[in-house]
């Protein structure tokens, strides 16, 4: 154990008694209260920031979940790495789960992890299973991933393996709460798919929302119960309401028998580089949440352009995004009364279903649709180079500043929905859309709760 680490206890029983409560249900508790759950992206490589990290968190004034990160080298499974890093005292990007001791783990979270303060283990890995099983014996029943969105964007992993890596963890994960009726202090366990988020940037939303449904449907169908949607921030606040909408819409469909809540990502692209942008941009996010009844909100801070964030940064981002719910919830409440705004619709939630029954009409196993489905250009993430995917398909910012197919490729959505742009997309095309959210906040700033207003 690391020497600028003492834990809060010598009693080795005492460490392993950690009272943990069910993620899913700390949500719905807080969302039933009129709350909205924040939670930071946070992660070390030393136990003892880790712990201070959490602690904050806990203390924050808001309503929140903590994160324990986990680095690069136990996402790809290089253990060995992992440890001589914390044998050299090596900086990770990352708490190294897999390569500390249990004993240590279940020291940082003793007194944290509670009925109060759920974590979430966060990794990144299309080969979970090393990690999952370390955060389940140290206590942490609640993590996130998918078997494509974290195979596409993050590995170079064949796409048929990693779906066979995460059916093990959803099993795993779901044996590991078999015990969840037999007694008030066990756990359920909980997973969230990652899908709405993936290459997130670039990709129109009635793709991520189908592949969000698609994880979520490939988590129940290996046993899980207890499942949030991940969405991530778009170009366009109307064009993200309605796709958050027809998320929460699909959710109720096809998943009537668990427990299920949607959160939102802040923008996960280029992000603003100056403090004041940076902030209207997460506010913008925290409307986003309370406009669609999303429970859970995934913070980013004022300093993501430049470097990775401080605690005290992740803190202030945490309760300035509690505020704007806050705030947000107030006026909405109060449009509500006067009889609100008719929400707009694209056809975001057409598209999405469409893309959904495709696949699962493909195979009754969702694991072996998922991979025919990209083997046949069926699902087809724009300007994603991995080898499973048919890379066929485009996207553009319209003058609007929606995202919009120029062309879906073999996706089969309505032909309306996709007009082919004759006009080849130049690398200054690419890198302007890239950089379109960083500039819109970066210059005045869009209209409150609007992003895209230009192109």
């Amino acid at each position: 154990m690391p020497e600028s680490f003492t834990p809060p206890s010598s009693d080795e029983r005492a460490v392993g008694r950690l009272a943990a409560r069910s993620f899913g249900a700390f949500v719905a508790s807080a969302n039933a209260a009129g709350q909205l759950v924040v939670q930071p992206r946070m992660g070390f490589q030393d136990p003892g920031r880790m712990r201070q990290g959490l602690l904050a968190t806990k203390a924050a004034r808001c309503v929140a979940v903590g994160t324990m990160t986990i680095d690069s080298y136990t996402r790809v499974g290089d253990i060995a790495a992992a440890r001589e890093a914390i044998r050299m005292n090596r900086d990770l990007n990352g708490y190294p789960i897999s390569a500390h001791s249990e004993v240590t783990t279940r020291a940082v979270l003793v007194g944290l992890s509670d009925a109060t303060f759920p974590v979430q283990v966060r990794h990144g890995s299309a080969e979970p299973q090393q990690i999952v099983d370390a955060a389940l014996r140290c206590g942490l029943s609640a993590t996130e991933g998918g078997p494509v969105s974290y195979c596409l964007p993050y590995s170079r992993l064949p796409l048929d393996r990693s779906v066979r890596n995460w059916a093990a963890t959803c099993r795993m994960l779901a044996e590991s709460g078999q015990g969840d009726r037999s007694g008030p202090g066990a756990t359920r366990p909980h997973l969230e798919t990652f899908g709405g988020c993936m290459l997130g940037q670039l990709c129109p939303p009635d793709l991520l929302v189908a592949v969000s449904v698609l994880e979520a449907l490939f988590f129940h169908q290996h046993g899980l119960r207890s499942i949030s949607l991940s969405y991530a921030q778009q170009t366009h606040s109307g064009q993200d309401d309605e796709a958050v909408r027809a998320l929460r819409r699909l959710a109720a469909e096809l998943l009537p028998d668990t427990e299920w809540h949607v959160v939102i990502y802040a923008y996960m692209g280029m992000f603003p580089r100056t403090r004041e942008g940076a902030g209207r941009l997460l506010d913008s996010a925290a409307r986003l949440a309370v406009r669609t009844g999303s429970e859970r909100l995934i913070v980013k801070t004022r300093s993501e352009a430049h470097r990775i964030p401080t605690v005290e940064e992740n803190i202030g981002a945490l309760e300035r995004a509690a505020a704007v719910a806050d705030l947000e919830g107030r006026l909405l409440r109060a449009e509500t009364g006067m009889g609100g705004h008719a929400q707009a619709d694209s056809g975001v939630y057409d598209r999405a279903r469409s893309l959904i029954d495709t696949v699962r009409n493909l195979d009754g196993d969702l694991g072996i649709a998922l991979v025919r489905a990209f083997r046949l250009g069926l699902l087809d993430v724009p300007f994603c180079l991995h080898p499973a995917n048919a890379r066929r398909s485009r996207s553009y910012i319209d003058v609007d500043g929606r995202l919009q197919w120029s062309d879906a490729g073999g996706m089969r959505i309505p032909v309306d929905a996709a007009p082919r742009v004759e006009r080849r997309l130049t690398s200054s095309d690419f890198l302007a859309a890239l950089s379109y959210v960083q500039r819109t906040f970066d210059q005045d700033g869009p209209e409150r709760g609007r992003i895209g207003t230009t192109g």
